[in-house]
């Protein structure tokens, strides 16, 4: 079994090495010092399993993980954690296995022996559990998994099945849905029209087309994004604010 491990603490990472190293059928095949590294390493790597640190500086592990999960082949994540009991409840409703920090060599053996993949929906409801937001959105590419930080975005756009993310890249179509992102970013992003939240602080300004149709123009993106009529008014008592 491929193992990847993740923690922002060198003599933690070395620990666990060591530990690995004494059981047959394990193989260390990388290690990251944080969420971002992570992501990297395990799009690389394909583990079967990561052992994955919680509170890192950046990107946290309940983060990469989300990311991870997305990837075609999503490996099976195990948190380490210092965490309280009534954090490790949430670690329980959902199924997903977890490691006491220190780590004990007995838990380690137990916990590998019985690690599941994890889903999208599992770590959205372990972060709603936390009140965190991600810092990046995640696209599955021809290049694998691509990260754009959560500040970069311009806008979401929703075309039947498909939610396209505009950024100073380019865009990126996501497998996420309007709500979900409305829900997890509500007060970063507005929502225009019922197929588009544009990110907030990017807004220049309201606008009417030649047609008449109000539009909402951003900061670096040629063209204006179409503002429902049941959006105007709010979105003019938004701008008014600004």
């Amino acid at each position: 079994m491929k193992v990847l491990i993740v923690d922002d603490e060198q003599l933690a990472r070395d620990r666990l090495v060591r530990m690995l190293s004494d059981m047959p059928g394990y193989e260390v095949v990388g290690q990251a010092g944080n969420g971002m590294q992570a992501v990297e390493k395990c799009e690389l790597t394909q583990p079967d399993v990561v052992l994955l640190d919680i509170r890192m500086p950046g990107m946290d592990g309940l983060e990469a993980a989300r990311h991870m999960a997305g990837m075609e082949q999503p490996p099976a994540v195990v948190f380490c954690t210092a965490y309280e009991e009534h954090a490790i409840e949430a670690f329980k409703v959902q199924a997903v296995g977890y490691l006491l920090k220190p780590v004990r060599r007995d838990d380690l053996i137990d916990v590998l022996g019985s690690a599941t993949r994890t889903n999208r929906a599992q770590m959205a409801a372990l972060a709603r559990d936390e009140g965190s937001q991600r810092s990046h959105i995640s696209a599955r590419t021809r290049k694998g998994i691509e990260l754009v930080p959560i500040d970069e975005v311009r806008f979401f756009q929703a075309d039947q099945k498909y939610v396209t993310m505009r950024h100073p890249g380019g865009e990126l179509l996501i497998d996420e849905t309007l709500q979900e992102l409305e829900t997890e970013f509500g007060g970063r992003f507005i929502r225009v029209h019922r197929n588009a939240l544009v990110a907030t602080k990017y807004i220049e300004g309201l606008e009417r087309n030649e047609e008449g149709q109000y539009e909402i123009r951003l900061r670096d993106v040629p063209g204006g994004i179409d503002i429902s009529r049941r959006h105007v008014s709010m979105v003019r008592r938004y701008i008014q604010k600004l």
